[in-house]
């Protein structure tokens, strides 16, 4: 007897179950046994309090800064008004018998404190002022440029001459160039035995590339409308006739030096071949060469040719008040410029 066919299984029911992932089972269950941690009793006045706290310490230090820029701008009003009250003290002591003292220091330029605006301003202050006896240019200058020095000694003289007042020129360090310049139309000049006087002269300085850019072999290329409107130009050769007209301006501006000093000082002045050669001297030196009328300091001056020893400063500076104002008003009006360009443009 045969055994009867029985119909193959399929691929499904030949495969074997899969065994059971114990490791996923025993997380499951522990996740689940494991009960959620209930939350601590208050735990919203915790988080509330929290909050507050957090307000407080901002609004605190919002506090702080408001009255620290109330205390920065009760300052800079502050010295504003001190600025104001010191210059109306400096007026009322002006009112006395005193010497005026004028400041030349440094670089005889625009937008410098030596300028001609700020002594021209002082002197005329100086001069106004029925208690000055004397006006003193307390000079320390290596020069600079005659177009200042000579609005200055102009005005000298032309003060001089409405208010019959005398001025005294003051040299510490060095008087030369422009500085003597306007020293030379003071009514005396006063010097220390080593002080730096003269350089009556004239000066045109610059450099010239061209030999270093044809080394280099770099080209020059200039256009201009005007055969003269590149002179001097550094980086293209001088050309004679170019070279011989600047040498006939600086000898032009060198006489009008010449003559200013010998109008201010007169039969007083030993020239020799050397006094306007551009050559300085020694304050000693100068005293015998009649640039200089003697040895003396300001406060010689005022003393034992002034016969006023109180000494009142008239030079214009600019005090802390005008400094911070000024910055203020630039910052703010850079503030304005920006805000203004980030307008719309109307077209």
């Amino acid at each position: 007897m045969t055994d009867p066919i029985r119909p193959e299984s399929s691929d499904s029911e030949r495969k074997e179950p899969t065994a059971p992932d114990l490791w996923a089972q025993a997380a499951s269950e522990t996740r689940a046994d494991k009960p959620k941690p209930a939350p601590e009793p208050g735990w919203e006045r915790a988080v509330l309090e929290k909050l507050v706290l957090a307000t407080v310490a901002e609004q605190r230090a919002a506090r702080r800064w408001r009255i620290f820029w109330r205390l920065l701008g009760l300052a800079l009003i502050g010295a504003v008004l001190w600025g104001m009250y010191a210059r109306d003290f400096t007026s009322a002591a002006k009112s006395s018998p005193h010497t005026a003292v004028i400041d030349i220091k440094g670089e005889i330029a625009a937008d410098t404190q030596a300028s001609a605006d700020a002594v021209v301003s002082a002197m005329r202050s100086a001069f106004e002022d029925p208690g000055a006896q004397a006006v003193v240019l307390l000079i320390n200058s290596p020069g600079g440029s005659p177009v200042q020095a000579g609005i200055i000694n102009d005005e000298i003289v032309r003060l001089k001459g409405k208010y019959d007042k005398p001025l005294y020129a003051v040299v510490e360090e060095s008087c030369a160039s422009a500085a003597y310049y306007i020293a030379s139309a003071a009514d005396e000049i006063y010097v220390d035995k080593a002080s730096i006087v003269g350089s009556i002269g004239v000066l045109m300085d610059g450099f010239g590339f061209v030999g270093t850019m044809d080394k280099l072999g770099v080209e020059r290329r200039l256009l201009t409308a005007g055969e003269n409107k590149g002179f001097l130009d550094p980086f293209s050769p001088m050309a004679p006739e170019q070279r011989a007209y600047a040498l006939q301006m600086l000898e032009q501006i060198h006489q009008q030096f010449i003559t200013v000093v010998k109008q201010g000082r007169g039969q007083r002045l030993k020239i020799t071949p050397e006094t306007f050669s551009g050559l300085f001297w020694s304050g000693q030196q100068a005293v015998a060469m009649g640039l200089a009328d003697g040895l003396g300091s300001l406060d010689y001056v005022a003393r034992e040719v002034v016969k006023a020893e109180e000494v009142v400063d008239y030079t214009q500076r600019d005090n802390v008040a005008e400094r911070l104002a000024r910055r203020l008003g630039a910052a703010m009006g850079a503030s304005a410029i920006q805000a203004l360009r980030a307008l719309p443009v109307l077209r």
